[in-house]
This record gives C-alpha cells, sequence and structure tokens, in this order.
C-alpha cells in the first residue's frame, strides 16, 4: 500500500515543485516504493486524471469513502478501471475494499465519460489519451495518406518513435537485422513510423536511420523489455538527437584521449565508446567519464557495464570537471571532450515551459453530487471545491512570476554552461569539442556559443565552430540548423549550430548541439587569460544547475 501513499503524496504536492515528475520521484528521501513503479502510476493517474476526476466525483466516492484523500482514490480508482491487475494491495485490505465496493457504479461513470467523449472503446479512448489528447483525430486518422500530425492547440505534434541504437561494442546492424528484428519489415520510412498506433500499423515496421549509423525507429507502441538483446545491452533506447554529440565529435585515433564531462547516466558515453572503438579497433582510445553525483555515478557504472564499454570508459565517481587542472597528467593528453551539461530540460518530449501538465484532483463535494446518506451532518461552512492542481514540468509561461523565475533559472544554467565549455577550451591538447543540452532555449544554446567564443581563453587558443561544411556527412546533411537571430545575423556560425524541434515529422526531442575545433599549432599561455574557466569562478549559478543534460530521460 506504501506505493499509493507515495503516489499520493507526489501529486497532492505537485504544486509545490518546479522541477519533472521524474526528477521528484528520483531525488525525494523517504519514499518506501520502488522508483520506476511509483514514477509509472503518478504518470498514468496524471494523464487519466481529468477523466478520471469526473468518474470519481459524479459516483460520490469521496462523499461516501471519507477515509480517502482525493489524491488516493484518484490512483486507486485509476488502478481498479485501468490496470491489468487492478488494484496492487491484498484482497482485504480496508481501502480496496472500500473502493471495489463501489466498482459497478464507478465503471458505469467512466463509460459515460467515455460515451461523452465519442469514443467507441476503452482501447479508443485509450489511445488518444496516450498521445496527449483527450478528443480530435489522431495521426493515423488523417485522410489520403498524407504525412499530417494530429492538432492540438492549433499546433502539429507527431507521435515519437522508439529509437534504438545497435551497440557495436556487443553486436553489429546486420546481425540484429538478422536475428531480433528478422520478421520486421526493415524498409519502412520514417512517416510510416511516426503515423503508426497498435490498431493501425503492421506489427512489425523498421526505419534504418538516415543521419546516424546504426540506428533503428520502431513505433512507440513497441516493447522491448523482454528481449534478450535488450537485456545483454546488444540494445540501447536512445533519443535520435541525442546520438548527435557523439556522432559529431567523430574521435579520431589523433585525438587521443577523451573526457565525457558530465556522463551520466551514459548512453553518450557507450556512444561514444562505440564509434571509438569502430574507428580504430587497433588503438585504445582512453575516455574519461567525469561524473561528480556519486549516486548517478553507480547508474553511469551500470550503463557501462552493461554495453561492454569498461574496457574503454574510466570512470571518475565524485569526479567534478571544473576541478580537472588541463595542464596535469593525465587531463594534458586529453584531444577532444563532450559537454552534455545540466540544462533546463525543455526539449524532452512531454516536458513544457508553457504547457506544464495538470493534474486534475476529483473534490471531495463537487457541486453536481451530494452524500445520498439519509444522516445530517453539521458543517459551520461549506468545504470549498479543490482547484485543479498542476505538474509542473518547467515554470508555466502565463504566469509573470513564474516567467521571472524561468528567466532567472536560465540566466545561471547559462553561467554555468559558459563556465564550462570555457573550461574545456582550456585543455592544452584539445583539439574538437562537442556542446550540447536538451533545451529549446537560445539562451542555453547558440548565446552560450556566442559568449564562450567571445572568451579571452578561445581567442587565444584559436578556437572557432565547426562549419557545417566541415561536419561528418550525417550532421552535414541535417536540415534544422541554429537560430541566426539569436547569433546576432552570424549566418556562418548559425550554420554550424545543429537544432532538433520536437513533435515535428524528424521525430525527435527538442536538443542543439554544436562543434568546436581548433589548430594545435595556435597555443597560448591559458594560465595568463583571466576572467573564465579559473578554479575560483565556479560557484556562479551552481545552486541553479539541477536540470537534465542526461538525467530526465532514460532514451537520451
Amino acid at each position: 500500500m506504501s506505493l499509493y501513499y507515495d503516489a499520493a503524496t507526489l501529486l497532492s504536492r505537485s504544486n509545490e515543485h518546479a522541477t519533472s515528475l521524474k526528477s521528484r520521484v528520483y531525488s525525494t528521501k523517504g519514499l518506501k516504493s520502488t522508483p520506476s513503479q511509483l514514477y509509472a502510476l503518478a504518470t498514468e493517474a496524471t494523464k487519466w486524471s481529468h477523466i478520471l476526476k469526473e468518474v470519481v466525483e459524479n459516483s460520490q466516492l469521496l462523499n461516501h469513502e471519507r477515509k480517502l484523500s482525493p489524491p488516493l482514490g484518484l490512483l486507486l480508482v485509476h488502478d481498479l478501471l485501468l490496470a491489468k491487475k487492478g488494484i496492487a494491495t491484498p484482497a482485504s485490505h480496508p481501502l480496496r475494499l472500500a473502493v471495489e465496493r463501489h466498482k459497478a457504479r464507478l465503471q458505469a461513470e467512466f463509460t459515460k465519460a467515455r460515451l461523452r467523449r465519442g469514443f467507441p472503446s476503452i482501447d479508443a479512448l485509450r489511445a488518444n489519451v496516450d498521445k496527449g489528447q483527450e478528443e480530435g483525430k489522431g495521426i493515423a486518422e488523417t485522410q489520403g495518406g498524407s504525412s499530417q500530425g494530429s492538432t492540438v492547440n492549433g499546433l502539429k505534434e507527431w507521435s515519437h518513435p522508439r529509437w534504438v541504437r545497435i551497440n557495436t561494442l556487443r553486436t553489429s546492424l546486420q546481425e540484429q537485422l538478422e536475428t531480433t528484428f528478422a520478421a520486421h519489415r526493415s524498409g519502412a520510412t520514417l512517416d510510416e513510423i511516426l503515423r503508426a498506433t497498435p490498431s493501425n500499423s503492421p506489427p512489425r515496421l523498421l526505419h534504418m536511420d538516415i543521419h546516424i549509423p546504426d540506428l533503428i525507429a520502431l513505433p512507440n507502441s513497441t516493447d522491448l523489455s523482454t528481449l534478450s538483446a535488450y537485456k545483454q545491452g546488444h540494445l540501447i533506447l536512445q533519443d535520435k538527437a541525442s546520438c548527435f554529440p557523439a556522432y559529431l565529435l567523430n574521435p579520431q585515433p589523433e585525438d587521443e584521449d577523451i573526457i565525457d564531462a558530465c556522463a551520466a547516466p551514459g548512453n553518450k558515453t557507450t556512444h561514444l565508446a562505440a564509434i571509438a572503438h569502430i574507428v580504430s579497433p587497433s588503438k585504445t582510445h582512453k575516455i574519461w567519464a567525469c561524473e561528480r553525483d556519486k549516486a548517478r555515478a553507480a547508474t553511469l557504472q551500470k550503463m557501462v557495464s552493461i554495453a561492454g564499454a569498461d574496457q574503454l570508459v574510466n570512470i571518475k565517481a565524485g569526479q567534478d570537471f571544473l576541478r580537472l587542472k588541463p595542464e596535469e597528467q593525465p587531463w594534458c593528453n586529453v584531444g577532444a571532450l563532450l559537454l552534455d551539461p545540466s540544462c533546463s530540460g525543455s526539449g524532452i518530449i512531454g516536458r513544457d515551459d508553457s504547457n506544464a501538465r495538470m493534474v486534475f484532483l476529483p473534490s471531495r463535494d463537487s457541486l453536481n453530487s451530494q452524500p445520498t446518506s439519509s444522516r445530517k451532518r453539521k458543517r459551520s461552512k461549506p468545504t470549498p471545491q479543490l482547484e485543479p492542481e498542476e505538474i509542473q514540468e518547467e515554470a508555466p509561461a502565463n504566469n509573470i512570476d513564474a516567467k521571472e523565475g524561468l528567466q532567472h533559472r536560465l540566466q545561471a544554467l547559462s553561467t554555468f554552461q559558459t563556465l564550462l565549455l570555457t573550461h574545456a577550451f582550456r585543455f592544452p591538447r584539445a583539439r574538437k569539442i562537442t556542446y550540447s543540452t536538451c533545451s529549446i532555449h537560445a539562451e542555453e544554446n547558440e548565446a552560450v556559443v556566442l559568449k564562450a567564443l567571445a572568451s579571452p581563453i578561445a581567442k587565444q587558443r584559436g578556437w572557432e565552430v565547426l562549419k557545417r561544411d566541415r561536419q561528418v556527412e550525417g550532421m552535414k546533411a541535417w536540415p534544422v540548423r541554429g537560430d541566426l537571430h539569436a547569433r546576432d545575423g552570424d549566418a556562418e556560425v548559425a550554420e554550424a549550430c545543429i537544432r532538433c524541434e520536437k513533435g515535428t515529422e524528424q521525430g525527435t526531442m527538442g536538443f542543439f548541439v554544436v562543434g568546436f575545433v581548433r589548430d594545435l599549432n595556435v597555443d597560448g599561455d591559458a594560465d595568463a587569460v583571466e576572467g573564465f574557466g579559473k578554479e575560483g569562478e565556479k560557484d556562479q549559478g551552481e545552486d541553479e544547475w539541477s536540470g537534465c543534460g542526461d538525467s530526465d530521460s532514460d532514451t537520451q
């Protein structure tokens, strides 16, 4: 029963937080439930809450069962009506009995709610709820076979595919096509994958990506968790955009050692190891994976081990990248760096600064429901109706104070990100760097590029952006480039920057990546450069960067 109590606590306090639900689940101390189960329950109940609120209120459940709080009632009714195994408590548990004795009425109200919305079956309603929309046509219902997205608030939305990276440290694309995906039609277009739903797609579709080697896309409903290839680390769930940094860095034998500055949970680290192994199997690149949070470093170690990258990756648990001394061993031999720092996470699928996900909690005494008991209850004052509460993935943009809070956080994050990037410029043997965020905000992206290029250390060492015509083929061909306006009209630099937009026909999360290069013949005295990358300056903005980098999405 602790699962429901823990989830109820999260939902009842959701309006007090501006961090993601997933971050709160994994960072809140004292929870007795398994984090993955708790997150799944809270997420699903939130997704259905706008419908279940009606069901609970119209059935008068909370009026009859006063021991149930609104969030607890919402969670229990969710599992009663929608979970395959029902309420996950012993059959004799008092709270389970309290809900199940109203099962017939709850099912009747749920049916009424479904029919009011025009859905002929629960599966049809579920498909639309899963797409984040209660009404309107889904992407699979478009006419004439055109590639149109569904419309929500006037904006087109596309189903997000299941991106899978073939881990070439353990297997090959050809081997997986001949074994795990032998029954799949591998010639599917990305458009077919995006429009596929459980009800209308052929059961086995597979699209081979045209930009990133060894990356495939499957329909969103595909479940890989039971496959032996997944359990053995042959398949890695990783968003396409998240594969860009390591691919753009393109490590070569002459690059010597490599640093992943903010490595956990490790998808980019293991991708980097796989690429390094392909380009020079006989040369052992030493990849240093820094993670200052020791708990997250444990996750990183697990990911690296499952991927079979232990021989290539050296994990520095508890190591703050900003405390590394570039001129000292072994860091003076580093030739390439991958920087994916903490950020606002505004590009993550399901997270939106301007449209925070709502959880609608039922009212105990709603306007259209009165207790049927004949016993009169004395009330000095009427109980006010509860208002909807928000699970705020980011501060909502329609609130002036929230906008100011978000802007302050973006400024703090930008300061930290610039500090990290300019510190990377100080490594004497470094000749290439990639900088990336899962943010859609220019403050964390083009603005950081601008500030870093203007820094004394960048000018002293000769750092410049990796121009589009010098990028690896897949990145050179990627169509969405940097924000020209945010780059003060510098078209060449804007072209060098790579952006991904979420909710489009390209099927990615929101993302930004840019490469930096320099000629090693240009060298200056980094210790003489003041104002950037000094150890004493690393406190700026440090209290503000609890964002994601890799952390808030298991497919990044």
